[in-house]
């Protein structure tokens, strides 16, 4: 009995310690969190949650305003990268095909890699032109995809970030222009990706090279409008017509390859075998590292395709918020793939609760491959010192600036963190640098 009586004394002082040890370190990052964010002028009237958890422990370290919903700009593609490692498999499905004598049936899943730049071998590309006189792209008629998505802002429609998703994107969805080298042209001139696409604008460029382009908002018309600075180049948008172009432009790119073949369209069900493309993380690394709306987009768009048959990305996030994130924290509002949204609401407890996720399903080493790490993609001139220290994604609208991912502290343990800041008034690079400096402080203490 006595010995009894002793051993539980121990136990109920151990646990009294830890209580005490824990209290202590909480109220310490809340004061560095006083001192480095909520003191700081650039806070002034905005909005912020905290949200710091240790992995090993799953404690958290602090938790102000974390359960408080907050717009997450591109902290939306975290969501959407656990899905993307979790269902599209090793590599992406380029299409799936069907062989007649005459006939290539292709079915596209969404794969935004095809005629893509960043993308130098085209499976789906060499197999179309193995000798078939036709290729009948095929469509299911279940496909529900959206060229924009819900809330996104319309008059940027020229800017590159806000290309067009599509079922059968090609050549990233986007028209590049290039200055062709002055030095050895007579004139100054473009190269276009697509190849074929010269038409008059070419011809129009003139002497000196100083102009800029656009596109009309509802047609794929480009214009040059003179300006002040010399062109180098640009990349714009082009209307899809719901396919109808990227359908053009294979059959041109086609024809351009020496493949005398016509290509068709229906919305006939292909029975066939799936032609895959890319390794998936050679595309979710871009994705994170350099927050590709594009490959975000096309990311839930081939998911669908995989899951449940179809493209559609409301379907699909309604299908994964009622299994897989049913049970975060706070139920998000989530709307598309990149964070373009402003209708996005996610709490910061929800995005420690699907980092924690994607740390115990995938691991360290496919982690840190596709997350950025200090002074790499959209966190260069972050966290420089401490570069491998920290993996983490950014998310920037006018007024939000998001942070989440990963902290190595210097006695080796691991946090999860997820920063959401509203409706600031200061600049973007203030409001991180802030950030920084406060995860850095929780870095060096603990």
């Amino acid at each position: 009995m006595h010995f009894s009586f002793l051993s539980n004394r121990i136990q109920f002082s151990w646990l009294f310690f830890f209580a005490l040890t824990s209290c202590s370190l909480q109220r310490q990052v809340q004061q560095l969190a006083q001192r480095e964010i909520a003191s700081a002028k650039s806070f002034d009237n905005a909005h912020w949650g905290v949200s710091i958890m240790e992995l090993s422990t799953q404690t958290y370290w602090y938790n102000q305003n974390g359960h408080k919903y907050f717009v997450p700009a591109s902290n939306v593609k975290i969501p959407t990268c656990y899905v993307a490692m979790k269902y599209l498999e090793d590599r992406l499905v380029g299409a799936v095909l069907q062989e007649t004598n005459d006939t290539l049936y292709v079915q596209p899943q969404g794969d935004p890699t095809f005629l893509h730049p960043d993308f130098v071998t085209q499976p789906l590309l060499q197999r179309m032109l193995q000798g078939q006189k036709h290729i009948a792209l095929r469509y299911s008629i279940r496909d529900r995809v959206e060229p924009y998505g819900s809330g996104w802002s319309w008059d940027d429609f020229q800017e590159p970030y806000l290309a067009e998703r599509s079922a059968f994107p090609v050549y990233g969805n986007l028209v590049y222009f290039q200055a062709r080298d002055q030095r050895l042209e007579a004139l100054p001139s473009l190269a276009l990706r697509p190849p074929f696409m010269k038409e008059a604008l070419v011809q129009l460029v003139g002497t000196g090279g100083k102009f800029d382009l656009s596109r009309s908002q509802d047609e794929n018309l480009f214009s040059i409008k003179r300006g002040n600075k010399t062109f180098g180049k640009s990349a714009i948008p082009y209307k899809t017509n719901r396919g109808v172009t990227n359908y053009i432009f294979l059959q041109d790119t086609l024809q351009q390859l020496g493949l005398r073949s016509s290509v068709s369209v229906s919305g006939l069900p292909v029975e066939g075998t799936p032609l895959y493309s890319h390794p998936t993380d050679s595309l979710l690394t871009p994705l994170m590292h350099r927050s590709d709306n594009f490959f975000a987009e096309q990311s839930l768009l081939m998911v669908s395709q995989r899951l449940l048959g179809y493209m559609s990305d409301r379907a699909l996030i309604d299908t994964v918020l009622a299994t897989d994130l049913a049970d975060l924290p706070q139920a998000p509002r989530w709307v598309d793939g990149s964070g373009l949204s402003r209708y996005n609401l996610f709490t910061p407890q929800d995005m420690v609760s699907i980092l924690d996720r994607m740390q115990r399903e995938f691991g360290w080493e496919r982690i840190q491959t596709i997350f950025p790490r200090g002074n790499e993609g959209t966190l260069s001139g972050y966290y420089v010192k401490d570069s491998s220290a920290i993996f983490a994604k950014t998310g920037t609208l006018s007024g939000v600036v998001a942070l989440s991912g990963f902290l190595q502290t210097r006695k080796g343990k691991w946090l999860v963190f997820s920063v959401l800041v509203n409706n600031h008034q200061s600049t973007a690079t203030e409001i991180r640098r802030k950030i920084e400096k406060f995860l850095l402080a929780v870095r060096a203490r603990y």
